[in-house]
């Protein structure tokens, strides 16, 4: 099974992609990725450092090339989920190119949806325990005793920086210009499908189980007329 999931920061993308890990055994890809090349040294990684060091942007060609070399990887054997990746149409098209050079095709592009104004008040609350990193939200996940962590029973705890209102606002007009358009690129291939992703986590698996049931079928009513029009062609022959 190969996936995109798309969304907005915030969205729940990292959430989803890891339990469709767990569950298909998927490896997920996503910007992470960029930073673990240039800790682990790999020659990629240090091609993508010396470019970040001289204080310019990892071009599209280094991003592309660093997922063909994880997607070939033995931990992508039964597939894998693009978390967010691509974040331009020009990453996307530059991704058709090289998956259609390794002979692989997406299965489904997925978007979780949003409420711009709702998003914000979801991403403005949210805090972390700065011992265990258990993720916390004012008003949807409060802490059950003020100022001690659930799970550590530590007592201090952080706040991202970007993670204020304004700062979401900053970050969603960015996504609307760059990353929404995307949605576009596949939606014209007929691959995208679009989820809730304001409903609740537990409601967002289920409507992507949905999605990849659909998908299932789909492939396998596609695969059912191949082979009948093969077995046709080799009668006639």
């Amino acid at each position: 099974m190969k996936l995109i999931l798309l969304g907005p920061p915030g969205a729940g993308k990292g959430t989803q992609s890891r339990l469709l890990e767990a569950r298909y055994g998927l490896a997920q890809i996503s910007g992470d990725m960029l930073r673990a090349e240039v800790r682990a040294g790999s020659p990629i990684g240090l091609e993508a450092r010396s470019v970040m060091e001289a204080g310019k942007l990892v071009s599209d060609d280094i991003l592309i090339r660093m997922i063909a070399a994880r997607i070939n990887a033995r931990e992508c054997a039964k597939g894998f989920i693009l978390d967010g990746i691509p974040r331009t149409t020009l990453q996307a098209q530059a991704l058709d190119e090289m998956l259609h050079d390794h002979e692989i095709e997406l299965d489904a592009v997925i978007e979780l949806t949003v409420n711009a104004s709702e998003l914000a008040g979801r991403i403005a609350g949210r805090f972390t325990c700065a011992g265990c990193g258990e993720g916390y939200h004012d008003s949807f996940r409060p802490l059950a005793q003020a100022g001690i962590c659930d799970a550590c029973s530590g007592t201090e705890f952080v706040r991202r920086s970007d993670d204020t209102a304004e700062a979401v606002h900053a970050r969603l007009e960015v996504y609307a210009a760059q990353t929404a358009p995307v949605a576009a690129h596949y939606r014209a291939q007929r691959r995208l499908y679009s989820v809730d992703g304001m409903a609740s986590m537990a409601d967002v698996e289920t409507h992507i189980e949905a999605v990849l049931r659909r998908v299932d079928r789909a492939g396998s009513r596609a695969s059912a007329l191949a082979t009948a029009v093969t077995l046709t062609r080799c009668r006639d022959d």
